[in-house]
């Protein structure tokens, strides 16, 4: 056989393509917090295919979250993943104490893929939390009309914080929509509003800052 010579071998190894990490289609983390039921946690949202471990860490280089794929998700691996950390209220676990364990900065997310190489990719935490909407509504001639006042500034449980809102989503289960920063009120479908019972119904509305941090006030309207 014949055999190359050592700087042949070097040559060769020197030549080999690397494998390119693969971006994360969405990484994100962010806050969500309850004004309403003065509760606060930290989500995450992922996109990317197809793989079979996932590490997140937080600013200081920390593990935070780590999990791995089996049995017959092997070989095969996942795409999205959601999940939304506990939500304890304010009044149980104190907010300073609650933002210590997940300081601002970029997380980083890295998965190994099933069929070999990586995702990598990052999400940035901010601790700029938007006060709730004040939220009412108004019922006509089987209209239902659910409204709010602009947010400008931040919750009152981080004054110092400057926001900037960039949209506003309701929800009245199932139904939900997400509206522009300019939108101040939105009318349920005819067909959603006459499909609903009558009686109480809660509803959401959603502040969303730019960062991706968002914060809810709940209501009720009573269908007549």
């Amino acid at each position: 056989m014949r055999r190359l010579a050592p700087f042949a071998c070097a040559a060769l190894l020197l030549a080999a393509p690397t494998v390119q990490a693969k971006p994360f289609e969405i990484a994100r983390i962010y806050i969500e917090y309850n004004e309403s039921a003065n509760d606060l946690g930290f989500h995450v949202s992922l996109d990317g295919e197809d793989w079979e471990s996932l590490q997140i860490r937080d600013p200081g280089g920390t593990v935070i979250f780590d999990v791995d794929s089996g049995g017959g998700y092997t070989g095969l691996g996942l795409t999205e993943l959601f999940f939304e950390g506990a939500e304890p209220t304010l009044t149980d676990f104190p907010l300073d104490q609650l933002l210590a364990r997940f300081p601002e900065g970029r997380y980083r997310f890295t998965a190994s893929l099933a069929g070999g190489g990586q995702l990598t990719g990052s999400g940035t935490l901010s601790h700029a939390v938007p006060a709730g909407p004040r939220v009412s509504t108004a019922i006509q001639n089987g209209a239902i009309r659910i409204r709010w006042t602009p947010v400008t500034g931040p919750a009152a449980i981080l004054p110092g914080e400057r926001v900037v809102i960039v949209g506003y989503q309701v929800i009245v289960d199932p139904f939900q929509v997400t509206l522009p920063a300019t939108a101040t009120q939105v009318t349920l479908p005819p067909e959603f509003a006459a499909s609903l019972a009558p009686g109480q119904h809660p509803f959401e509305v959603l502040a969303i800052e730019a960062s991706g941090n968002q914060t809810i006030t709940e209501g009720v309207f009573v269908k007549p």
